[in-house]
């Protein structure tokens, strides 16, 4: 097929085994152990049982006829402490997915980071410690090293701005921190990080196609006032630009490289401007911004329009958003495509008996905009949907759903829902039509 069809997870939203076969303790095992973090006290501890039920879950994919399948690597299964020791164990536990993968003709497409930072390196400053950009290169020189001789396409980070805003600016998400320099300091050490992760991947895997995930999404003032107009216009600098605007371009967006610009020494901008081929969209629905002069930065997350449709989970539904994110990314970045996710969020009790029709019309619109915006000239060479399983969703825990397939915590039991029927179908009807 000239066009990839494929689905996403992550390693603790789905992997579990949190404490087996030496991995160590990541930043989002201890928030989650931090009473009122997360919905429920909930934990990503056992979670969907990948790490043991890898084989079946591959299964299920080849199944769903997957070409492709997006997952990430755990840096602390990999690398307990985030540096130093290396554990073959976590090594192997990959070797066996992409191996599996493989067999079952789904290419792997590995990401090196969600979200799930070594506790131990954030006891060193985490990310706000530009050292962190060398710890991730060593960590991307490990993995590039074993899985290059089988992995062709690589994800640097996975969202940049949404771990870093929320964790950083908003509070929201491990370290909890809400500080304007310690926010900025991050911004700039993450994309050195994936500047030099970058390097690492060219010089160990040849041929290696890179990109970077991002949450790009259009990004709307709550109302025509001044005031929203201006808040939202640095909340998009923030959300949208702040990592593909250095990579890509090779300068911070306006607003944000006056602030940033004490951080910045000589040569970091020619670390992190390394060429790539290849730009991923997550995009679940346009962003509503307004004036707070309470919070950390001025902006906050504002009301969408009554009259525009909601999900579930209270997050609006936009399908005509969707082409203007793809049109805007090509005219800016000028580089193929992959929609990384794209999927609706349900709360556990609304799609019960599977029939998940909300999902079902939530796709299929989305990507009927995502081909339409594709005939008018962005170079969209792929889908992804989020996600292949129900997992831990971070703050909301397991209040919420993204499966296409539905995940019993209870035995573990997967069932394909709806969705997942017709995706299959229309990956079917797309072979045959190539054929």
């Amino acid at each position: 097929m000239d066009f990839l069809w494929g689905a996403s997870t992550s390693a603790y939203q789905i992997e579990g085994a949190v404490a087996e076969d030496g991995r160590g303790p990541s930043v989002w095992d201890t928030f989650c152990r931090e009473k009122g973090r997360v919905d429920n006290g909930d934990s990503g501890d056992v979670a969907c049982d990948h790490y043991h039920r890898m084989e079946d879950d591959v299964g299920l994919m080849r199944e769903l006829g997957l070409a492709a399948y997006r997952f990430s690597v755990s840096w602390p299964r990999v690398l307990p402490r985030g540096a130093g020791r290396v554990n073959p164990a976590g090594l192997d536990s990959y070797d066996r997915l992409i191996d599996r993968l493989l067999e079952a003709g789904i290419e792997p497409w590995l990401c090196l980071y969600h979200w799930d930072l070594p506790q131990a390196l954030d006891d060193l400053g985490g990310w706000a410690n530009r050292d962190a950009a060398g710890w991730f290169a060593d960590y991307a020189t490990v993995c590039a090293r074993r899985f290059g001789d089988r992995v062709r396409h690589w994800a640097t980070f996975n969202e940049f701005s949404v771990f870093t805003l929320f964790g950083y600016a908003f509070g929201w998400a491990p370290p909890s921190i809400a500080d304007q320099e310690t926010h900025l300091k991050v911004i700039h050490t993450v994309n050195l990080a994936h500047g030099d992760a970058v390097g690492v991947i060219r010089a160990h895997v040849p041929g290696a196609k890179i990109g970077g995930v991002h949450s790009f999404q259009p990004m709307r003032p709550q109302s025509p006032s001044p005031e929203d107009r201006e808040a939202t216009a640095l909340f998009d600098e923030h959300w949208n630009l702040a990592y593909p605007d250095p990579q890509i371009l090779g300068r911070y967006p306006p607003r944000l490289a006056r602030r940033i610009e004490p951080y910045v020494q000589a040569g970091d901008m020619a670390r992190i401007c390394r060429p790539l081929d290849w730009f991923g969209i997550n995009f679940y629905a346009p962003v509503y911004g307004r004036a707070e002069p309470t919070s950390l930065w001025g902006f906050a997350f504002g009301a969408p329009p009554d009259d525009l449709p909601r999900s579930d989970v209270g997050w609006p539904i936009d399908a005509t958003a969707f082409p203007q994110a793809l049109m805007t990314a090509r005219d800016r970045y000028r580089l193929p495509i992959y929609v990384t996710e794209n999927g609706l969020g349900r709360r556990p009790g609304a799609d019960a008996d599977l029939n998940d029709t909300a999902r079902l019309d939530y796709m299929q619109t989305h990507i009927a905009a995502m081909m339409e915006a594709k005939r008018q000239g962005a170079d969209v060479r792929g889908y992804f949907a989020w996600s292949l399983l129900d997992n831990f969703e971070w703050g909301a825990g397991y209040s919420s759903r993204f499966g296409l397939v539905h995940v019993d915590y209870t035995t573990q039991a997967r069932t394909p829902r709806a969705s997942a029927r017709w995706y299959a179908e229309r990956i079917r009807a797309e072979r045959l039509l190539t054929l």
